[in-house]
């Protein structure tokens, strides 16, 4: 029975995200857009921050590493968004791998320095390397071209063509995500993060572990990158700025950390927020924080762990107390 409840949700839930592409006005699906690839970007993250234990504030730099490696591909090799998100994934991964390679030997805060210091190298390079990246100007005119199949085009010009883009590449990214926190790789990366020593004496590396969790979560938020640059047709240097890391971070605390549709329900809820609030005030970082620490601090597991520890306290009672004499 549990089960079923759980499909029909799921069913619900995907019924609405295609009828947002159908009948949802212009700016609701750019919002529904924006929360899609900020969810991308943080189940990504979450994969290293709550399945494997690590903080890391440098993973903006794999963001803006897919949104210019599109762009670049866009406008000096091709304009198809396809390859162009290809090659900006593996950008993304290749800057991971290396950096990660450096950051993997650390653990704790200096795994999360390591990570912050690489993530403004970045910023750095892409502000000062005007010739390339177009310095604190960005790259504009990414233009979102027909995706060219071979042997069918899909046109996504149109924001409601390209929702139904991100939308398939949202569910692909749950997908995944979901296989790998199941797979006996995610299981060892839980085990590293409950304790590392007993993974080393169980004869595997932690080092490589940590390494692959590091890079399959760069590849990922590469992935967000590429989509936000075509969402706006353009990217800028301070989509690699250490800010910009800590959305993901704050996404999976309001979400939940240790649940698998935490991000996704934090980037909702983030996003949506945020847009109410700077509708009514010019001081919506106040108001914003001011809610942001309530839902942390109120709701501990955050909102997806702590209304799931709430039903199982209400379907399972405390015991009376006292008892025979």
């Amino acid at each position: 029975m549990k089960r079923f409840w759980i499909y029909v949700s799921i069913a619900l839930i995907l019924a609405g995200l295609v009828a947002i592409g159908f009948f949802g006005g212009r700016f609701v699906v750019y919002l529904s857009m924006r929360v899609l690839i900020l969810s991308i970007f943080a189940l990504g993250y979450n994969l290293l921050l709550g399945r494997t234990g690590l903080l890391s504030f440098g993973h903006a730099a794999f963001y803006a590493g897919g949104a210019y490696g599109l762009g670049l591909f866009s406008i000096h090799v091709a304009t198809n968004p396809l390859l162009g998100i290809i090659a900006g994934v593996a950008l993304a991964c290749m800057m991971a791998l290396i950096i990660g390679f450096f950051c993997v030997r650390h653990t704790e805060i200096y795994f999360a320095m390591l990570t912050l210091a690489f993530g403004m190298m970045v910023f750095s390079l892409i502000w000062n390397l005007r010739d390339v990246t177009g310095g604190d100007d960005g790259l504009v005119g990414i233009v979102r071209a027909p995706i060219s199949l071979g042997i069918a085009t899909i046109p996504i010009s149109k924001a409601t063509h390209y929702y139904f883009f991100v939308l398939f590449c949202f569910l692909l990214t749950v997908a995944l995500v979901y296989r790998i926190r199941r797979s006996p790789f995610g299981l060892v990366l839980a085990g590293v993060r409950e304790n590392d020593r007993r993974v080393e004496f169980a004869g595997l590396s932690v080092r490589n572990y940590r390494l692959a969790a590091f890079v399959i979560s760069g590849s990922f938020a590469g992935l967000a990158g590429t989509l936000g640059a075509l969402l706006e047709s353009n990217t800028n240097p301070f989509s690699a700025h250490w800010s910009h890391s800590a959305e993901p971070i704050l996404v999976s605390l309001i979400g939940g950390i240790q649940t698998f549709a935490g991000p996704i329900v934090g980037s909702a809820l983030f996003i949506v927020l945020r847009e109410v609030i700077e509708r009514f005030t010019q001081n919506w970082m106040l108001w914003f924080g001011l809610i942001l620490l309530a839902i942390i601090m109120g709701l501990r597991g955050g909102v997806v762990g702590g209304l799931a520890q709430l039903f199982r306290s209400e379907k399972c009672p405390a015991p009376p107390s006292g008892g025979a004499r």
